[in-house]
């Protein structure tokens, strides 16, 4: 018998609800706030809950990132007020399964059950599929001398699942707000139906390209250049990024470093995803005690022929965050990372001969060393 949990602070509503989805067949649980709620959750780990939007102290939108946060496979249906439509939208863009307005109507919700369970449904023969690839490439680099090399190729076709279903999940979501905005015939709905999918188009693109550049195998292209002409160009591309994010972002430059033998746009791209990532783990930082700050160093190390330093007082990382950091398809970021950044940074800086290195404590920022090293001419010649 699959559990429901109805949370709604009108006592009616939850009993209706309650023999009404009993008759369904459910087993139903019930609680009147989102901390009850809550709680009810972690004991009974419901896989779908119908939650009311608008509830004192918790209210529906809360619940659902709480939820979504202890178990993002949890289903939840979002019931609003006709006068609670931008709340209900708002609900999907946090990865609300559907939302129904009240007075309740039985054809709805039974459309809107129907839903979920099709999505349940779907979610276990995925991880049904992706159990069996993966046994099966195990199975298989047993019999394959190189082992190593399939157990890699089963870690990724699993990362890049992981990484599409989450952008289609996000594509669905914006699909239908669209469809609500057709059908409404409104036009603010249909703008922000289109903004979701266009940004999720945009992550399957930069999937595929971020993919391709890992996958291809090639030879940085060598110039002898000035080490700190990408440092500037990547300051100059992304000053208005944390200015538009209300960051600080700094430039600290080492002068008389010398000409090296290096790939400028390969280096330009290892800057620009650190420097990246380190204005994104400043997120939530805008206080009068504390700004986010993001700093990009360069400097002559003994040994090397440059060292490019990228440092942020954001977030952090866990010891756990920070030993899968450099892993297929790990990322910090949820469902809006792909998790491919790292791994190409790091592909780089192996082609180069370089060493990347990171230091990161939770709640009180990271800092990546990179280091290149000194070449009399190119390696290609």
């Amino acid at each position: 018998m699959q559990k429901i949990l109805i949370v709604d602070d009108e006592e009616g509503i939850r009993k209706v609800l309650g023999i009404s989805l009993a008759d369904s067949g459910y087993q139903v649980f019930t609680a009147e706030n989102g901390e009850k709620a809550l709680q009810l959750f972690r004991k009974e780990q419901p896989p779908i809950v119908l939650a009311d939007i608008k509830m004192p102290g918790m209210d529906g939108v809360e619940l659902l990132q709480a939820i979504k946060e202890e178990n993002p496979d949890t289903e939840m249906i979002m019931v609003t007020g006709h006068g609670d439509i931008e709340l209900a939208i708002r609900s999907l863009k946090y990865d609300a399964t559907d939302f129904i307005t009240k007075p309740i109507d039985d054809e709805f919700l039974e459309i809107a059950l129907k839903k979920v369970n099709e999505k349940i449904a779907l979610k276990k023969q995925l991880r049904e599929y992706m159990e069996n690839l993966e046994r099966l490439v195990e199975e298989k680099s047993k019999q394959l001398v190189k082992a190593e090399h399939m157990a890699a190729v089963g870690q990724t076709v699993a990362g890049l699942a992981h990484a599409i279903k989450n952008v289609a999940g996000a594509l669905a979501a914006g699909a239908f707000v669209l469809e609500k905005g057709i059908d409404l015939d409104n036009r603010k709905y249909l703008d922000q139906g289109w903004k979701m999918v266009r940004g999720n188009v945009r992550r399957i693109r930069k999937i595929a390209l971020d993919l391709l550049n890992y996958a291809k195998e090639r030879e940085p292209e060598y110039q002898f250049s000035d080490p700190n002409m990408p440092a500037r160009e990547v300051f100059d591309l992304m000053k208005s990024r944390a200015d538009g994010n209300n960051k600080i972002l700094k430039l600290d430059l080492e002068t008389n470093i010398p000409k090296v033998w290096f790939g400028p746009e390969d280096i330009h791209r290892v800057l620009m995803n650190l420097v990246g990532n380190a204005i994104d783990a400043c997120v939530g930082i805008n206080s009068k005690n504390k700004k986010g700050e993001v700093i990009l160093q360069s400097c002559k190390t003994e040994g090397w022929a440059v060292e490019y330093q990228v440092a942020d007082n954001g977030c952090g990382m866990d010891e756990e965050t920070r030993n899968q950091i450099f892993q297929r398809f790990f990322s910090t970021k949820g469902s809006k990372g792909t998790g491919l950044g790292l791994m190409i940074t790091k592909k780089i800086i192996d082609q180069h001969g370089g060493v990347i290195q990171m230091e990161s404590k939770k709640g009180e920022g990271t800092k990546f060393i990179i280091r290149l090293p000194e070449r009399e001419h190119d390696p290609g010649e």
